[in-house]
C-alpha cells in the first residue's frame, strides 16, 4: 500500500507539470504519456481515434506562438535538434480523464485518480488564496477607519503620563546664583 506522504509527492510532481494557456490550466501530450506509462505518439493516435471524446474545453492543439511561450517556461528542444515536430496537444482536467479512459492501460487508470488530484489541488489552492485576499483587504478597511481613534487614544495617554505644569507655581528648593557674565583678574602677590 502506498503511503499519504508518496501520493502527495506524486500530486506535487503532477503539479508542477501544469500550465495556464488560454485561461485553462492544462498538461502537455508528453507529460500525460509519461505519467500514463505510455510513448507520446500512442497517445496522440489514441486522441485522434476518438476525436469525438475532446472537444475544445477538453483538449487543443497549441499554437506555435503558444509553444514558443512555453517552451521558455519548461526545458523543451529545439525543432530539427532532436526535438518535436509537431505541435504538441494539451489537455485539461476533463481531458486528461478521457484520455486515461481511452488508453486502455491499468497505469492510466491509476495515475488518472493523481492528475485529478493535482487539478483540484491546484483550484482549491487558488480559492484559498482569493479568500485570503478578501479577508485581507476587509483587515485593511477595519484597521484604516480605526487609525483616528487610536492616535486619539494615543494622544490622551500622553496627556496622562505628562500633565502640564501651572505657569504660577512658585519653585521649591535652592536657588542658583547665576555667576557675573565676566570675571575680574586679580594680580598674584610674592
Amino acid at each position: 500500500m502506498v503511503s499519504y506522504k508518496t501520493k502527495l509527492t506524486a500530486v506535487r510532481r503532477i503539479e508542477e507539470m501544469i500550465f495556464l494557456v488560454r485561461g485553462l490550466r492544462v498538461m502537455l501530450d508528453s507529460d500525460l504519456a509519461a505519467i500514463y506509462g505510455v510513448r507520446t505518439n500512442a497517445l496522440n493516435q489514441a486522441l485522434k481515434r476518438n476525436l469525438k471524446r475532446f472537444p475544445v474545453d477538453f483538449a487543443f492543439q497549441l499554437l506555435s506562438e503558444e509553444l514558443e511561450c512555453l517552451m521558455s517556461q519548461i526545458v523543451t528542444s529545439k525543432k530539427n535538434r532532436g526535438g518535436r515536430r509537431k505541435l504538441p496537444w494539451v489537455f485539461t482536467e476533463h481531458g486528461a480523464i478521457m484520455l486515461a479512459s481511452i488508453l486502455n492501460s491499468q497505469r492510466a487508470v491509476e495515475m488518472s485518480v493523481s492528475v485529478v488530484r493535482a487539478f483540484v489541488l491546484m483550484r482549491e489552492q487558488l480559492t484559498a488564496t482569493k479568500e485570503l485576499a478578501a479577508k485581507l483587504a476587509d483587515l485593511e478597511k477595519q484597521v484604516g477607519g480605526h487609525d483616528a481613534a487610536i492616535q486619539n487614544l494615543f494622544e490622551a495617554i500622553r496627556q496622562l503620563i505628562e500633565p502640564p505644569l501651572p505657569e504660577n507655581r512658585r519653585q521649591i528648593g535652592f536657588m542658583r546664583e547665576t555667576a557675573p557674565p565676566y570675571r575680574v583678574k586679580t594680580q598674584k602677590r610674592f
